[in-house]
C-alpha cells in the first residue's frame, strides 16, 4: 500500500465546501469522482483542511492510499493533465506524488496560512475574489487587534455553533493586515482553525477598524468564550486559504 498526496487549487464559488454533503456538490466529490472516472476505481480522500462554502484554495492537499502499481514521477505528470481534463474548469490539481506512509494531510500539517481580502472601490473584476467594503477603516487600529490574536489560545468566541471538536484552542503565528495593490488584505497562519474562525475574526476586526468598537470591548470579546458576541457576517468569497506547510520530508 502506498500513499499520495494531491495539491489541489479551487474556486470555491460553485461548491458547497469541500467536504461530501448529501444532495450539494463538492471539492472532494469532484476529485474523487474524477479519480474513479480515470482509475477505475474507488478512492476515498483525506483532506488537510476542510474549507466551507464558498472558499477559495490556491493550496490545499489530499491523501489518498492505493495498493494499485500507480507509475513513476513522469507518468504522474501526465495523470495529473487527464485527470485535469475531466476535472471541472474551477479545480485544478497542480501534483501527484508519492509520500511516506505515515504522513497524514491533516493531522501532519504544522500550519496553514489564510488572507481575507478586501477592496473599498467598485470593481467587477474583484467581486468574486474579494469583499466590497466601501466604508473607510484604519488600519493602524486593525492592526492593534490583529495582534492581539497572537497573544489568544482560546478560540471558542470564533467558532460558530455546533462544531463537533474537542477543544477551541488555536496557535497563531501570524496576524496582520495590509494593502496590496490596492487590496486590504488580513494574513492569519497558525496550526489549526474552527469553523467560521478566520470570517469571525475578520468581521469582528472591522469593527474595531471602523470604530463601530474599542480595542478594549474587542478584548473582551475574545476573552469572552461567547460566539454570539462576533460578527461571522463577512462573505466567504472573500477567504482564500493560500497553503498548508508539513515538514520538510518530501
Amino acid at each position: 500500500m502506498k500513499r499520495f498526496f494531491i495539491e489541489i487549487a479551487y474556486k470555491g464559488t460553485n461548491y458547497a465546501g469541500f467536504q461530501i454533503q448529501k444532495n450539494a456538490n463538492s471539492i472532494q466529490s469532484e476529485v474523487e469522482k474524477a479519480l474513479k472516472t480515470f482509475f477505475k476505481e474507488e478512492f476515498t480522500l483525506t483532506c488537510s483542511s476542510r474549507t466551507d462554502a464558498g472558499v477559495h484554495a490556491l493550496k490545499n492537499y489530499f491523501h489518498f492510499d492505493s495498493s494499485s502499481a500507480i507509475p513513476g514521477d513522469d507518468e504522474l505528470i501526465k495523470i495529473v493533465y487527464n485527470l485535469n481534463a475531466i476535472l471541472p474548469r474551477d479545480i485544478v490539481i497542480r501534483k501527484i506524488f508519492n509520500v511516506a506512509n505515515d504522513l497524514h494531510a491533516r493531522f501532519s500539517a504544522k500550519s496553514r496560512l489564510y488572507h481575507y481580502y478586501i477592496y473599498n472601490h467598485k470593481d467587477p473584476f474583484k467581486e468574486d475574489r474579494a469583499y466590497y467594503y466601501p466604508y473607510h477603516l484604519d488600519i493602524d487600529k486593525l492592526n492593534e487587534a490583529a495582534s492581539l490574536i497572537k497573544e489568544q489560545k482560546d478560540f471558542t468566541s470564533f467558532s460558530k455553533r455546533n462544531t463537533q471538536v474537542k477543544s477551541f484552542f488555536c496557535n497563531i503565528y501570524s496576524s496582520k493586515w495590509a494593502i496590496e495593490n490596492g487590496v486590504l488584505k488580513y494574513e492569519v497562519e497558525g496550526d489549526r482553525f474552527l469553523r467560521g474562525m478566520v470570517r469571525g475574526l475578520v468581521g469582528t476586526m472591522l469593527k474595531v477598524g471602523k470604530r463601530k468598537i474599542l480595542l478594549h470591548q474587542f478584548r473582551q470579546i475574545v476573552d469572552s468564550n461567547d460566539c454570539s458576541l462576533a460578527d461571522f457576517s463577512v462573505p466567504a468569497h472573500g477567504l482564500f486559504l493560500m497553503d498548508v506547510k508539513y515538514p520538510d520530508v518530501y
